[in-house]
């Protein structure tokens, strides 16, 4: 299949491209590198270091024979996304393509409105152009689980039926983001329903929990193709933080009391329930939601699991609860529903003592390139 990766020089994207490549598609990366733009804008650097995409690509076909077209510009440029997806002719485009931080957007407000029009404006020139040239494409976009927020009944995939004053029906699960960046998702799920409704689009949503890991078949063929591995407080989720923070002698930084339960899956999973998104698209006019995640832990429970795996590799590990940065609930109810991936073949990696020893011992490996002054959180919601 012809697949489009847009944000393809991303974490996910990248690892996505390559896994899709290998398995014989035909894969295009569509990328205006503006994340490193902005890395360097808030002088931060990913722990791994990260070669120009027009070298990670050649390198990837040196090793296996298999080219990835590459357009760099940005899809807020309708033109340039016309022209591109006429040159490619994609039968499925993967949407990566977005600023996908909560605290980035929480900086100011020119952080937040860059967040939302970046992404928003983004989103709907793509269901423009599948509207009016590629009405067969299978869009799949990549959600989060951060825009349901932690309600106190089950979360289910996309859709909830209720019963109200005798009559039933079954709508879209209350929304309730925590961030400007979490807002921009919502808002794209909304458009993106709309434009299934209305125009006969084929979509699937993708609420994405926090994924953790670095390593896939693929990024650890070669040096040149490893993927970005983000410790900072603007980037840097959970997991990943905690390691990397592990192999150098930080406190592990937990915020508030760490009861926050979120949602999480190994990358090597967010690039097999890609796969499996593409290779079953959704049907002509449906809009539909999967949560891809498949494990929940809280965050202190994390901070636990890496110290633990962290004494076994002789590291004396400290947790630190520091005041939180975000407004949030930190005791709450979550159970939320994934079953729509499995039931399609997904079988998942667990957060297991052997990959948190894999991630420890990377984190080591490139321990000397990590800026302590980037650890600690700067941003505030309430500023």
């Amino acid at each position: 299949m012809k697949v489009l990766v847009i944000g393809g020089d991303g974490y996910c994207g990248w690892a996505t491209a390559l896994y899709l490549s290998n398995r014989g598609h035909d894969v295009a990366i569509l990328d205006s590198l503006v994340r490193r733009h902005w890395d360097s804008q808030l002088q931060i650097e990913t722990l791994t270091p990260i070669a120009p995409i027009q070298r990670r690509i050649q390198r990837w076909y040196e090793l296996t024979g298999k080219r990835i077209e590459l357009f760099i510009g940005d899809i807020n440029d309708y033109p340039f996304l016309s022209e591109s997806m006429h040159q490619f002719e994609p039968e499925a485009v993967v949407h990566f393509g977005e600023q996908r931080s909560a605290p980035f957007s929480m900086i100011d407000r020119e952080h937040a409105v860059l967040t939302q029009a970046n992404n928003v404006i983004g989103n709907l020139n793509l269901l423009y152009i599948l509207k009016e040239d590629f009405p067969d494409c299978h869009l799949v976009k990549l959600g989060t689980m951060g825009e349901y927020g932690t309600p106190n009944i089950d979360i289910e995939e996309g859709y909830i039926t209720i019963e109200h004053n005798g009559r039933k029906d079954t709508l879209p699960y209350p929304k309730q983001p925590g961030s400007f960046y979490h807002l921009s998702k919502v808002h794209d799920s909304h458009n993106i329903q709309f434009a299934c409704k209305i125009w006969g689009l084929r979509a699937t949503d993708l609420n994405q929990g926090i994924v953790y890991g670095v390593l896939t078949e693929e990024t650890g063929m070669d040096e040149l193709l490893v993927n970005r591995l983000d410790y900072d407080g603007v980037y840097g989720t959970a997991l990943n933080r905690f390691c990397i923070q592990a192999a150098i002698g930080h406190p592990l930084t937990v915020y508030g009391k760490g009861g926050q339960t979120r949602a999480l899956l190994d990358i090597r999973d967010t690039v097999r329930c890609i796969e499996i998104a593409v290779e079953n698209p959704a049907d002509a006019g449906e809009f539909r939601v999967f949560n891809q995640f498949t494990e929940m832990f809280s965050v202190a429970d994390l901070a636990v699991k890496v110290q633990q795996a962290g004494a076994s590799l002789g590291l004396k590990v400290n947790i630190d609860n520091l005041e939180n940065p975000r407004v949030e609930l930190e005791d709450h109810y979550f159970n939320a529903k994934n079953t729509k991936l499995i039931d399609l073949g997904l079988q998942p990696h667990t957060l297991s003592e052997s990959l948190l020893d894999s991630l420890l011992n990377f984190a080591i490996k490139y321990k000397d390139r990590v800026d302590k002054d980037q650890i600690l959180p700067k941003v505030r919601w309430r500023r």
